[in-house]
């Protein structure tokens, strides 16, 4: 059975522990080849970090602390100190394994994904019979059944049948959907009703799970940039140190009159405290634990980079459709002057001969309160106006209110009409013959987390804009009631585009968070793009982060989770480089001795790590204060 790195490393720590006890008892006990034993102690604890030391000194020419360790190692067992080397090397061989399982542990995430993606589907063929299929050899068209409890194998629409599927491992959300005929289906998610039969729209390699598998698998694979930071410091950092043991043996035995002995052991405890392996260890392990973190409830940092980068975010922008808003209107106001059932029923007739979003809207709103079905009239679409159709020998139009210039509105109605207009609503009316019976307000609303998310992001000093293609009534309806601190409106791609780009070059850190294909380019020239999961292919591929679901509420779990990153990260350098500091000052003015310095050195390392696996704990939301922004409120720029 083939070991795992993870196994491999607790295996040389057991091993290098047992040799350590056996080697301390024969020397106690005057056993003459206790050194032999030691020896294996060293050998089993230290040879696959001082191997994999060597290859990266002499195929990427870096040095790194494994050196550093092995060669304390050595020189402890030049002097004498058997007990004090095989220490040293067993505290570093733990704290390796720790960094193995912190690091596995971090990945666990992406490895979940890939074992709950199915390798092979129920095709359906000509017949009707099932055919287990792998998954790679289906075809766009190909029809799948997907029994009760089965996970859906690849991405497609539901063909026949209705279910309920859980969504998590896409969407981080625990709730399962609903899913009817036509609805999107997605591989690796659960079909937790009866069993459903899909039609295959896509290939095996370009699956939404696919393509978060890639995501995960590189955010974890691109360093932030103080890690990378502290990857480049690592090199010139032990060349340093090198440079520094000699004089630290030769300075003190030749001004200072200490013993030869004296002098080398002082080197060889340097070796060992002045390592940075805690400082190594600061950024990386708790950047690896944040973006699992962020893959587990929902969101996809394409690096860490760009999930430190968030903690410093100075100003952020929104698309409005789809992004703040719902993405297709409401009927917010309804308004009926003469009989409302008669009404009703005609209008919801009508507008189910439609697929026009204000049709669905009306549908929506309405077709519970009907009595009558009108299944056999005859409806037709007046482009440019709205629908005409007859019932019981009647009139019925819906539509603009230029559909019927005849009819004069009365004052009332008119200051009405002109209301909803300036609160940027769309007006329909519902005519009767030469009559108005009734008209309507519809309005893409805001999403119900949208305001408390805004609310949050002012009260961290972030500046809050909405940049959208809508005309201005419409934009300053929401943004008023959103509190956002300025507005852009009838902007074209270009023009959003321009304004990130000016964002950027004033705060430096920005966002961009949208959807649609006209989002893209401006997506792509933030400092960090961020995109809606249920948007366009087109916006996921150019943005640094996904939101896999439409929750805004995802951004701020994010923002506070970059912040708890920093802190962690901050705290683990201050820590690490203290901890480095005195343990230097101690071995020059011989207060500790060699086991002291190994187990504050890899001690402070393996605290280090541990803070670092803080970051996979889920974060809860903060809730913002209920404070007004009567000086910055929409501001229409």
């Amino acid at each position: 059975m083939k070991l795992t790195e993870e196994k491999k490393s607790i295996l040389s720590t057991i091993l290098c522990l047992i040799f350590m006890i056996l080697g301390f008892i024969f020397e106690k006990n005057g056993l003459t080849f206790y050194p032999i034993i030691f020896i294996l102690a060293i050998f089993f604890g230290g040879f696959k970090q001082t191997k994999d030391g060597l290859i990266e000194t002499l195929e990427n020419k870096h040095l790194n602390v494994d050196l550093l360790m092995a060669l304390a190692a050595v020189g402890a067992c030049i002097i004498g100190n058997w007990f004090e080397g095989a220490m040293l090397t067993f505290i570093f061989c733990l704290s390796g394994a720790l960094e193995e399982y912190t690091t596995n542990k971090s990945k666990n995430e992406i490895a979940n994904l890939m074992n709950i993606q199915p390798e092979t589907a129920l095709l359906l063929n000509e017949q009707g019979k099932t055919i287990e299929t792998a998954v790679n050899e289906l075809q766009i068209g190909d029809l799948i059944l997907v029994p009760k409890g089965a996970s859906i194998p690849i991405d497609g629409t539901l063909s026949a049948g209705v279910s309920t599927i859980d969504e998590a491992a896409i969407t981080g959300e625990s709730v399962p959907v609903e899913k009817t005929k036509n609805d999107p289906l997605f591989g690796g998610t659960i079909n937790l009703g009866d069993a459903i039969t899909m039609t295959v729209t896509t290939n095996s390699e370009n699956t939404l799970f696919s393509k978060i598998i890639r995501l995960v698998d590189e955010a974890q694979n691109t360093p932030s940039k103080t890690a990378s930071f502290i990857e480049k410091l690592e090199n010139r950092y032990v060349k340093i140190v090198l440079i520094a043991i000699p004089l630290m043996i030769l300075i003190p035995y030749l001004l200072f009159s200490w013993s030869w002995n004296e002098s080398f052991y002082r080197g060889m405890v340097l070796l060992v405290v002045a390592s940075p392996c805690a400082l190594v260890a600061s950024a990386t392990p708790a950047t690896l634990a944040a973006i699992s973190n962020g893959a587990r409830n929902g969101v996809l940092f394409k690096g860490g980079v760009y999930l430190e980068n968030l903690a410093s975010l100075k100003a952020i922008a929104f698309d409005k459709t789809g992004t703040l808003t719902h993405g297709a209107p409401v009927v917010t106001d309804a308004v009926f002057l003469t009989n409302k059932q008669k009404a009703i029923n005609s209008l919801v007739a009508m507008e189910m001969h439609s697929t026009h979003p204000l049709a669905q809207a009306i549908i929506n709103r309405f077709n519970n309160e009907t009595t009558v079905s009108y299944n056999q009239i005859d409806v037709k679409n007046i482009i440019g106006f709205g629908m005409e159709t007859i019932i019981d020998t009647s009139i019925w139009r819906v539509g603009k209110k230029s559909f019927n210039d005849q009819i004069k509105l009365n004052k009332d109605i008119q200051n009405k009409n002109e209301q909803l207009q300036n609160n940027g609503k769309t007006v329909i009316y519902l005519f009767e013959n030469q009559e108005l019976v009734a008209y309507f307000g519809l309005l893409d609303i805001p999403k119900q987390e949208a305001k408390s998310v805004i609310h949050y992001f002012k009260e961290n000093g972030i500046l809050t804009t909405m940049i959208t293609g809508d005309h201005d009534k419409t934009a300053e309806t929401i943004a008023i009631e959103l509190e956002i601190d300025q507005v852009y409106a009838n902007c074209l791609p270009e023009d959003k585009t321009l304004l990130i780009k000016e964002q950027k070059e004033k705060y430096g850190i920005n966002a961009m968070v949208g959807d649609g294909i006209n989002d893209a380019p401006a997506l792509a020239n933030a400092a960090i793009g961020v995109a809606m999961g249920e948007g366009t292919d087109i916006a996921m591929d150019v943005a640094d982060m996904v939101l896999m679901q439409n929750d805004l509420e995802k951004l701020q779990m994010s923002h506070q989770l970059s912040k708890k990153l920093k802190r962690i990260v901050t705290q683990n350098i201050v820590f690490s480089s203290g901890i480095i500091l005195l343990l230097v000052l101690s071995n020059f003015f011989q207060i500790i001795n060699l086991p002291l310095g190994v187990i504050g050195h890899e001690g402070s390392t393996i605290l280090v790590i541990l803070n670092g696996l803080r970051m996979l704990k889920t974060i809860p939301l903060e809730k913002p204060s209920k404070i007004k922004y009567p000086s910055q409120t929409a501001k229409l720029v």
